[in-house]
């Protein structure tokens, strides 16, 4: 096989359909660059879990009147239960440290809360965090010192349920995107084929096989997914870069969301540039052995 005469006709393909070309590999690029995105919100779920599902807890807020006795009582309970693996007592003023140093990237926020906004609580890990409903009920809200009881356990579900979806609905997207590039790439290919058509009779005239005359047609498509799938690491890059880095920059460093690392950003990179060149590579395949006749 001559590799110098495939490359040429590999370079001849990709000026002659530039145009469409370009198309294929926007979409693509587009497409690989929300499959990349979604693998990074996975991945984010995946670290947000493991951090707070094993830290969730049951807050227990006390009222603005409580007094020391029934601080006590409420401490002595917490001992006593079965239901209790462990717990803190966090003050007024300790609550709204936390809420400093949390919200330290957002000053406007730290300024305009007061330090008595925060109540004091006790933060309580239990044995079994499905029996939330069996604390509820020792502690009732509105009695005995105690405003209300607080299951961190549901708003993590709430929470996690939102960012499931967003996930979704961008793989779901990415899908549609890939359908679509599918779909250039098929009609390039044929395009192309079509263009090329006395060349290709002439080689196959002369003891060419049909894989040989097929091969610049499929490294054009790989090729072109190949780009496609570069341009959409260089779009995870910046996304880590410009909005990650920056924008995110408070909420990680506060512990609240877990930091993209590069290895993440070269890993998805990775794949979706094999991905993207895989898909180019198979739909001219099927396209030259469905469609074409080489």
């Amino acid at each position: 096989m001559r590799v110098n005469f495939v490359l040429s006709e590999v370079a001849t393909g990709l000026r002659r359909n530039l145009t469409m070309t370009v198309a294929m590999i926007l979409t693509t690029a587009i497409s690989l660059g929300l499959m990349g995105t979604g693998l990074l919100i996975a991945g984010m779920i995946s670290d947000m879990k493991e951090i707070y599902y094993d830290k969730v807890q049951v807050s227990i807020f006390l009222a603005d009147g409580v007094t020391d006795e029934q601080r006590q009582a409420i401490q002595s309970e917490l001992e006593a239960s079965p239901e209790v693996a462990g717990f803190i007592y966090e003050s007024r003023e300790e609550a709204y440290e936390r809420f400093r140093q949390q919200f330290s990237q957002q000053p406007e926020l730290v300024e305009n809360t007061p330090p008595d906004a925060l109540p004091e609580s006790f933060r309580v890990e239990l044995v079994n965090p499905e029996r939330y409903e069996v604390i509820a009920a020792e502690f009732p809200n509105g009695e005995n010192g105690v405003d209300q009881v607080r299951d961190e356990g549901q708003f993590l579900d709430r929470l996690f349920s939102l960012l499931n979806g967003a996930r979704n609905a961008t793989i779901a997207v990415a899908v549609v995107q890939a359908l679509a590039a599918l779909l250039l790439i098929s009609n390039t290919i044929q395009l192309a084929a079509f263009n090329r058509r006395n060349e290709t009779n002439i080689m196959r005239l002369v003891g060419a096989s049909r894989w040989y005359t097929q091969l610049p047609f499929i490294l054009e498509a790989a090729i072109a997914g190949l780009i496609g799938g570069l341009l959409a690491a260089g779009g995870l890059i910046l996304t880590k870069v410009l909005f990650i880095e920056r924008t995110l920059a408070g909420p990680i460093k506060a512990g609240i969301i877990p930091p993209v690392e590069w290895d993440a950003i070269i890993w998805n990179s990775v794949i979706v540039s094999g991905v993207g060149v895989a898909l180019a590579g198979i739909a001219a395949y099927v396209t030259l052995r469905l469609y074409v006749r080489l």
